[in-house]
Order: structure tokens, then sequence, then C-alpha cells
């Protein structure tokens, strides 16, 4: 009998030392894990101030870029601007001479000057003016016993053709045209022939 009373003893002690080891492994997993989850955080840091990092330098370029661009728009507007500031100033360039003789004969003494000599000095102001017009670029538009064009003639009467051959002719120029290098500023107002048959 008392080796069965010691028997259960014995069973509980292993069954105890078993518990008891258990109980140290499973404190020993525990701290293990703690200590990867500590190296686990140490290396997210890195990770996080790398990222930071990058961050940081995308948001720089991004900066940068973006004051590149408004210098660049604001530089853009300012050489349109000067552009055609100095466009203009050439066209004047070209004209002041023929401001100049229009000037001298809107000056003349009525009575001391004849009608003839001031038709004739206005004639010459407008063939200057003209010159230095085209010179510039610009064209006159005055289409008379030519076809018409719709894109640069206006149409404003029309009147009978006397064959089939005058048919959408130019017979009269109302007032003449004009195309500055390529772009019309004014149609040339005209009166067509139309053929009725």
């Amino acid at each position: 009998m008392s080796y069965g009373e010691n028997e259960p003893a014995r069973a509980a002690g292993p069954e105890g030392t078993a518990s008891q080891d258990d109980g140290i492994a499973e404190g020993a997993g525990a701290e293990g894990s703690a200590g990867d989850s500590s190296a686990g955080g140490a290396g997210g840091s890195d990770a996080a101030s790398d990222a930071q990092r990058l961050l940081d330098e995308q948001r720089d370029k991004y900066l940068r870029l973006a004051a590149e661009y408004d210098n660049f728009r604001k530089r853009t507007v300012r050489e349109r601007s000067e552009a055609a500031s100095r466009g203009q100033a050439e066209l004047i360039r070209h004209i002041i001479d023929a401001l100049d003789d229009l000037a001298r004969f809107a000056h003349v003494d009525p009575d001391a000057a004849e009608a003839r000599t001031v038709v004739q000095g206005v004639e010459m102001v407008e063939r200057k003016l003209l010159k230095a017009l085209t010179n510039a670029g610009l064209t006159v538009v005055s289409p008379e016993d030519s076809s018409f064009d719709p894109e640069l003639h206006e149409a404003v009467a029309t009147e009978p053709a006397q064959s089939p051959e005058d048919d959408h002719v130019v017979s009269r120029v109302f007032q003449p045209g004009y195309v500055f290098n390529g772009q019309l500023l004014r149609p040339a107002r005209v009166v067509v022939k139309q053929w009725n048959g």
C-alpha cells in the first residue's frame, strides 16, 4: 500500500517538473519574442526615417520645380510684352517720315497754297506711307476685275453680269482690304457681278 501511495506522488512529481520546465520554456519564448519585437522596432524606426528623408527630398524637388516654373511663366509673359512693344515701335519708326510730311501739308497757309500743290503733297504722303507699311508686312487688297474670294472680300452689293464669264467677278471696290503678315485685318468691300442667265 505504501508503494501505491507513493506512486501518485512520484507521478505528480514528474508532472510538476514538466510543468515547471514548460513555464521556463514559455518564459524564454516570451523573452525571445520581446527581443525580436524590440529589434524589429529599431528596424522599423530606420525605415520610417528613410521614408521621411525621401519624402523631404521629393518635397524639396517639387518646391524647386514649382519655383522654376513660376519664374519661367513670368519671364515668358515679360518677354512677350517686350516683343509686342518692340514690334509696335518698329512699325511706328517706319511711318514717322510720312507723318512729318503730312504735318507739313496740314499746316500750310491756305491762302498761299494752291489746291493742286496740296493734292500732290497728300498723294506723295500716301505713297510714302503705303511703302513704309508694305515694307513692314502690309498688303492692300483691291480686287477689281478679279474673282470674288469670300475669305478676303465682302460683297456689299451685286449687279448684273453681261456674260457668264463675268459671273462672281468683282466690278467695283468700295473699300480696300488689308492683310498684315498673312492675317486679314479687314476684308475688301466690293460689288460683285452676278449672271442670271
